[in-house]
Formats: C-alpha cells, structure tokens, sequence
C-alpha cells in the first residue's frame, strides 16, 4: 500500500469514528452570515461589534496540539485564520474537530479578533463538519519570510490541473481569478450589446447541415430518426435566418466543435460570440468589434493597455485599418499586385508554402498573408478587403469585385475577429455555395456543404446586414494574461486518462 492510499485509509477510519461517536458528516445545510472576503471588508465592524458571524470553507492548513489550534479556512477562494478551544465549543465538538483533516468542509460561528501578530481570526464559538474528505489534497507548504510568501510543493503539473480542475482551483487561487475576469468579460459584452439593442438568442448545437465556417466538423449519430448530425462549426447561419425573420440584432454567446488539432490557441471546442445587424455593413461591425475590446480590458483591468508575453498592447479604439494587398505589401515586403500567377506560384513553391487543393490565385493570396504577415500584427490591426474566393458568405467589395467587404482583426499575431458585410442575393448565394461544393470534391480540404434551408430563408428576403464572430477564449487569454486556450477553459479537451 502506497503513501496516499495509506493516508485515504486513515481519513476512512476517522470517517467511521465520527460517525460511531454520533454525528452526521455529510449534514444537508449550514447557514452562514458572511462571506471570506466580507469579513476582510468589514473587519473593523465586525471587531468593534463583537457580533457572532458564521462562516463556511475547506480546511487548508491546522496548527497547534492539545486543547487549541488555529486554522485556516478557504472559501471564495480567499482565505481566513481560525482560532478553537476545547474549553470554548465543548469537549465532544473539540474531539471532532481533532479528527478532521485538510480538505473537509468546516462551519464556524464565533467572533472576529486580531492575534498578536496583527493576523484577522475568527474565534470560534461553535464548529460543525459539513464534509469529510477522503482523498488527500497535495496542499503546498507556504513559508512567510521578510513579508513575502514562498510557496513550496505548489502544484505544478500542468495536465493533472487541467484534468483536475477543481484540485486546480482550490490550490492555485489565481487560477480561479481568471475565471472571474472570464464572467466579467461575458457580462460586460452582453452589456453592451443589449444598451445597442441586440437580442440574446440560442441556435442549435446539432445541425442537419454544418455551414458559416471553413472547418471539419464532428459527427454524430440520432438514433430515433437513424440519421447523421454535426456538431455546429458556427451559429452563423442561423442568425442570418433570425434576422430574416425580423428581428433586427442578435447575438449568442455559443459553444462552437471543429474537428481539428489542439494548439497554445485552438481547442475543439471553444467558445465564440457572433452578432449581427440589419441594415449596416462591416464598418459598423468594426466600431462595435473595437468598442467590446475596449470596454472589456477596462472592466478586466482598469486600463485600455494589456502586457502580454512583453508587449505592451493598446486596445483603445480606433484600431489601424490595412487591406490584407497593403499588409503583404507593406510587412510582408512583397508586392503582389505586381507578380504574374506564374510567379505567385513560384514564391509558394520555393518557401514550402502548401496550399489546400490546386492554385487559386485569392487563396495564394490568403496564404501569403498568413505566412508573412499574421505573426507581425501585434497591436490591434483590421485587415479589410480579402479576396473573393475566400468566403462565399460575403458580399463583394463595392469598388473592387475581386475583393470582399470581410475584415479580420489581429492581435498578438491571433485572428480573434471574423466580419463581414453579410451576402444577401439568394442567387449569388446558391452559386457561390454550388462552387463551394464543387471544391470540396475537387480536393480542398475545408468548404461549406450547401444548406437548402438557409437559401430558403434568404430568397423570402434578408435585409442588408453586418455581423462577426469573436474568439472569446482568445480575448480571455489576452486581458488575463495565459499563454494557453487550456488555462481559460475550464475543462479543456484532454486525451483519455488511461
């Protein structure tokens, strides 16, 4: 028998003793008055008061022998010193408390005071166990010296925190911070978006027809109606329907599943806002894009500037403004509106470049870009005016036919926006999804399928309209400073334990 299992049996033994001795490990409910961080909030109050408060939270750390300990409790990932008598909470509820462990969950009710050492205690007056654990948590050792604390044993192991994330969060308290400023960041955009009179909307997540993104999609299958169904890539075009359907904003907060490799930024399934708009085109998507942004790194941070792996990034609106020609042209330092296909192809041939299928002169265009360019876009950068062939969900540039009114928006060397000037000619859209279907049998590796339905929708009449996708992780990773998807989501997709 190893360490932990020996330690596991002997919190089992004490579980058995607790209960032999009459009391219920596990009770149903404890009332409590106050939270950790109230307590620190009002701790003059609450000393000057004398109030009895009451207190729930896991036991972290206990000290002190014989008839008296102190302790400390964590609870909204905060923690706060306690401070037990046997001669004060009774001899039996004492015994209790000296067969409790670090992990189980403890009530407390008593009085706030400062030691000594100047440290905020809560002197019991009352104890009760809410929970046993029974499965030891590899605590860290945490030494305070010359006002610093050293933490050691920390746990470090990236994959056991991403496997166990509520180990996670109960040792690494900035780890739950993040997640905070996640929720803030999800709240503060619905904000926003409802003061400009958007409606929140849900779309489905199993899909007859997967559309609204070039990506590989998961599959599964329905039993009752024995038929085949994927995980949505995007909700694009079901918002498109909405809005053909008369309401004029909508936005979702969704779970998109692509069906591709897992990466510092991509995950499998990750989270993404799309919104759309009648009657505007990608330029008042691009104030909406650059306003969240904004309004989020100062709910997150009090400030428009982020540090981010050593560059100080401002996301204070407005944001530079490139066509992806003047990108290649003016980062990448080629100018390609003066080479010939002949020797576009020469370039990606002699770099090791690969392109997906055959030679396509907008998609050579497209992957220039991203080889030379996309890493350089460190500051927030709209890079407008894509060639034609890369989304057939678009409308065409109005002064140049080859192009596309799409941006995307750069930052860190991520695309983390996604916009367009919504296509809305039925006819232009069953073409252009007819030669994506054509593409896909000629090889390229990720088009859209043609959707009946939508087309439908759209031939009843869709107004003109803007609308973009936004890479939530991303922006979550950006304004908290992680260096990967995985430390932003809760539970990233991992392989089998086994």
């Amino acid at each position: 028998m190893d360490n932990k299992e020996n330690q596991q049996q002997i919190r089992l033994a004490k579980l058995e003793k607790i209960r032999q001795l009459g009391f219920d490990p596990y009770p149903y409910s404890y009332q409590i008055s106050h939270t950790i961080p109230e307590i620190y909030s009002n701790a003059k109050e609450l000393i000057d008061s004398q109030s009895d408060i009451s207190i729930a939270g896991r036991l972290l750390a206990i000290r002190g022998k014989g008839k008296a300990s102190f302790a400390n409790i964590q609870a909204q990932h905060t923690r706060l010193q306690i401070y037990i008598r046997q001669d004060t909470v009774g001899e039996s509820i004492f015994e209790i408390f000296k067969l409790c462990d670090i992990g189980d969950h403890l009530g407390i009710s008593g009085t706030m005071m400062y030691t000594k050492t100047g440290e905020l205690t809560l002197r019991a007056n009352s104890f009760k166990l809410l929970s046993k654990s029974i499965r030891p948590i590899p605590v860290p050792k945490i030494e305070e010296k010359e006002d610093e604390l050293i933490i050691h044993d920390e746990l470090k192991d990236k994959e056991l925190r991403y496997r166990q994330r509520y180990l996670d969060l109960i040792l690494n308290p900035n780890v739950a911070e993040v997640f905070q400023k996640r929720s803030v960041i999800f709240e503060t955009i619905r904000e926003y978006l409802r003061g400009e009179k958007f409606l929140e909307v849900e779309t489905p997540t199993l899909q007859t027809v997967y559309g609204g993104a070039n990506a590989t999609p998961f599959v599964t299958h329905h039993k009752a109606l024995d038929q085949n169904f994927f995980l949505r890539i995007s909700n694009e075009l079901f918002l498109k329907r909405l809005i053909a359907g008369g309401f004029d904003a909508v936005f979702e907060f969704v779970k998109d599943f692509r069906n591709e490799g897992i990466d510092r930024t991509h995950n499998p399934e990750f989270s993404a806002l799309e919104f759309y708009q009648s009657y505007v085109d990608y330029n008042t998507i691009m104030r909406h894009t650059e306003n969240i942004f904004e309004i989020c790194a100062k709910a997150v941070n009090s400030s428009t500037k982020v540090e981010y792996e050593g560059n100080v990034i401002e996301l204070k609106s407005p944001w530079p403004r490139l066509s992806m020609i003047e990108a290649i042209h003016t980062l990448g330092g080629i100018s390609l509106e003066e080479m010939s296909d002949n020797e576009v192809k020469d370039l990606i041939k002699k770099k090791g470049w690969k392109l997906d299928s055959g030679y396509n002169r907008g998609l050579a265009t497209q992957l220039i870009f991203e080889e030379t360019c996309e890493h350089q876009l460190i500051q927030p950068t709209f890079i407008t005016d894509h060639p034609k062939e890369t989304s057939p969900l678009c409308k065409r540039n109005r002064e140049n036919p080859e192009l596309l009114e799409r941006f995307e928006a750069y930052i860190n060397g991520w695309e983390i926006a996604n916009a367009y000037s919504e296509l809305n000619d039925p006819v232009i859209q069953r073409s252009l999804m007819e030669d994506q279907v054509k593409r896909g049998r000629g090889g390229e590796k990720e088009t859209q399928p043609l959707d009946e339905d939508f087309l439908r929708a759209m031939e009843y009449g869709m107004p003109p309209m803007g609308g973009v996708g936004v890479g939530i992780d991303r922006l979550v990773m950006l304004l908290t400073g992680q260096s990967t998807i995985r430390d932003v989501i809760l539970f990233p997709t991992m392989r089998p334990e086994n």
